[in-house]
């Protein structure tokens, strides 16, 4: 069962859910996540007939928030209809981890199940900016020494 900690945003992600249009994989999920500030911001996930587009409630709670301003965040929450909780897909591992960082990911049920992973568990060996530095000081040490 969720703490007292926990229910404010598994609410908020339950809500969003509601608002889920999953028209052809009927898998509804909302999600919420917590800037510092206290702000929640909530998503759920969109598809479209082009299935490509479709969206998952992660990313869309990620770039509402993002582009509302906030950009440092506390803890995200998922919330589906199944028996077995669901982490966020890989994709959404992804962006969770470039613009959230090693956050706790509360997973959670409609029938109060819950459990809570820090993202770094759900995403080992993450690919993010640094690499994309180090690679460029690289560049820049090897032209410097042909120099």
């Amino acid at each position: 069962m969720s703490t007292n900690v926990e229910t404010d945003i598994i609410e908020a992600a339950t809500a969003a859910r509601n608002c889920a249009l999953a028209l052809f994989s009927k898998f509804c999920v909302g999600a919420a996540l917590e800037a510092e500030d206290g702000t929640i911001y909530t998503g759920c996930n969109i598809e479209s007939a082009a299935y490509e587009l479709t969206m998952c409630a992660e990313r869309v709670t990620i770039w509402k928030a993002l582009s509302e301003g906030a950009r440092k965040f506390k803890r995200i929450a998922v919330v589906v209809d199944t028996n077995r909780l669901t982490p966020p897909c890989g994709a959404c591992r992804q962006i969770i981890w470039e613009f959230c960082g090693d956050i706790p990911v509360v997973l959670a049920n409609l029938r109060g199940d819950t459990e809570t992973l820090q993202m770094a568990a759900l995403l080992p060996r993450p690919f993010d900016g640094k690499f994309l530095e180090e690679a460029d000081a690289e560049r820049e040490a090897d032209a410097g020494a042909k120099s």
